[in-house]
Formats: structure tokens, C-alpha cells, sequence
């Protein structure tokens, strides 16, 4: 480890500790937990901390431990196909550059969605949302698919009309919601499924969860995690449903649990639903 490196690694060791220091006092602020933790566990991504992300085999692993739901992401590519994939770009997670609005669905299948992360996945491909659809209805997946609609950065043409022709063509053995960081794309879906779960997602700003709580169509809300730590009153009174992202380290889980929001979106969907587990023993 050179110089640069040990100061980096320094660093990093003083804002974990000045995070669990935090958390702890949050903790410690709060009466202990008297109820079974009915909180929720969506796979970020699929089980994005042991496979790669938004991939087959991260929705796969996400089955396998009983995730009580999966979130994924959904773009347009140049010939309006439903793509599973959180950028904007494929450069991060292929072994090629360039948008996905760019490419075709035919280009895409042609990328490496999985070395990148390990060996062992190579030639994992980007899916699209279909051959998503079409695995968690053959594992009989009973759970919650949380949608993400991702016009934030750049807004697809009808993706609004394409997602809600796609999820509406049948009826699936599992629950869905949609969710954006733009309310223009949840207010469109609105018109098109006006009984379909919509969920706001903000960062860790006030005035965005009022903004969100304040639209009649919004159902519930997706902040930071932040949020909720820097706003632990509003967190536990706010008058719509309440999912965090991205919770990941147990001390945060324990607080999610502690004040039963009503879901953590987390990379380490198992860890979650093992500790969830040890926390409901004392209760059950």
C-alpha cells in the first residue's frame, strides 16, 4: 500500500466509524423495538453484492434466499425494447461503450454483462424486461417487483406506454409498483394504470418527500437512507408508506426494523432476511 493509498484507506476508516457512531446515537435515542418487524426486503438490483447487477443471475439469487421483493431498472434501446440496466450508458457494467438508447436490442445481446464483475459470470447478458418477467413467473416468484422508470437523466419516448402495455398484457402471480426520480413519468403511467402503486424517489431532501406526499397519485415514498437518519420523526410519521435505500451495513437494518418502515431496497438481500429473522426471535 503506497502513501496515497494508506491516508485514502485512513480516511475511509474515520467516516465508517464517524457512521456507526451516528447510527449508534440514533439507535440509542429511540425506545428499543416492542413489535415483530413486518419491514420488507427488495433485492437492489437483483443480489447485486454476489452477482452482477440487473442480470439474470442476480434475479435469480434474489429468489433463491426469499426476497420479499426485487428492484430493477428499465431504459429504451434505439429500437424501443424494455432493457434491463441501471446506467444510462453500458460502459460500467459491459465490456463495450455506448448509450442504450443507441444501441439495438440486437447490440446489446451481443455484450458481456458479467466479467466485469467476476470470471465466473462471463457472457452474462443484459435482459430485457420480458426475459425478466419470464423468470420470475417459471421460479414462481410471489413477491413485489419495484420498477424503476429511469427518464431522470434523458426521457424515452412512451416508455411510459411501452412498460405499462408490457405489464398490463397479463396478470402475474406477484405484485408490481413503478418508481422514478421523475414525478413527469409517474404522472403519465398514472393516466395509463390509475390503480397501479407509485412510489417517488428523492434523495435526502425535505422538501422533495413533501413534494412527493403532497401529489395524490404518488403512493409512497423512496428516499436516501439519509433522510431517514437526519429525519427520524418525519420518517416515522409520514403519511405515506416509507421504503429506504440503499441499506446495507446491519446497524442501518436495525434501525429499519426498530421503526418497522415499510421496506429497505439493500444489496445484501439474505443478510437482510437472516437479520430480520434474529430480530423478530425475542418477539416471536
Amino acid at each position: 500500500m503506497n502513501p496515497l493509498q494508506k491516508i485514502a484507506h485512513k480516511i475511509d476508516k474515520k467516516v465508517a466509524k464517524h457512521k456507526a457512531k451516528k447510527v449508534k446515537s440514533w439507535l440509542n435515542t429511540h425506545q428499543p423495538a416492542q413489535h415483530e418487524a413486518q419491514t420488507a426486503i427488495f433485492a437492489h438490483r437483483g443480489s447485486k453484492s454476489n452477482r452482477p447487477e440487473n442480470t439474470l443471475a442476480s434475479f435469480q439469487e434474489a429468489i433463491r434466499v426469499q426476497s420479499d421483493g426485487i428492484e430493477l431498472d428499465v431504459h429504451l434501446s434505439a429500437d424501443n425494447q424494455l432493457i434491463v440496466i441501471h446506467d444510462e450508458k453500458v460502459d460500467r457494467t459491459t465490456n463495450a461503450k455506448g448509450l442504450v438508447r443507441k444501441l439495438t436490442l440486437a447490440d446489446i445481446k451481443k455484450l458481456d454483462a458479467g466479467s466485469w464483475f467476476s470470471p465466473g459470470f462471463a457472457n452474462e447478458k443484459i435482459p430485457t424486461l420480458n426475459e425478466v418477467l419470464t423468470l420470475l413467473t417459471e421460479q414462481n416468484f410471489t413477491g413485489s417487483l419495484n420498477i424503476e422508470i429511469k427518464t431522470d437523466k434523458y426521457h424515452y419516448p412512451d416508455i411510459e406506454k411501452l412498460l405499462s402495455h408490457q405489464m398490463t398484457s397479463q396478470n402475474w402471480q406477484f405484485s408490481y409498483l413503478y418508481s422514478s426520480f421523475n414525478l413527469s413519468s409517474l404522472a403519465i403511467i398514472h393516466k395509463l394504470e390509475q390503480t397501479t402503486e407509485l412510489a417517488y424517489l428523492t434523495y435526502n431532501h425535505k422538501k422533495d418527500v413533501i413534494l412527493g406526499n403532497k401529489q395524490d397519485f404518488i403512493t409512497s415514498i423512496h428516499p436516501k437512507k439519509t433522510y431517514a437518519f437526519d429525519n427520524p420523526n418525519q420518517t416515522m410519521s409520514n403519511p405515506k408508506p416509507i421504503r429506504l435505500w440503499t441499506i446495507n451495513n446491519s446497524l442501518e437494518m436495525q434501525i429499519a426494523y426498530q421503526e418497522n418502515v415499510e421496506a429497505i431496497i439493500t444489496d445484501h438481500p439474505e443478510k437482510a432476511l437472516q437479520l430480520r429473522d434474529k430480530f423478530n426471535k425475542p418477539h416471536s
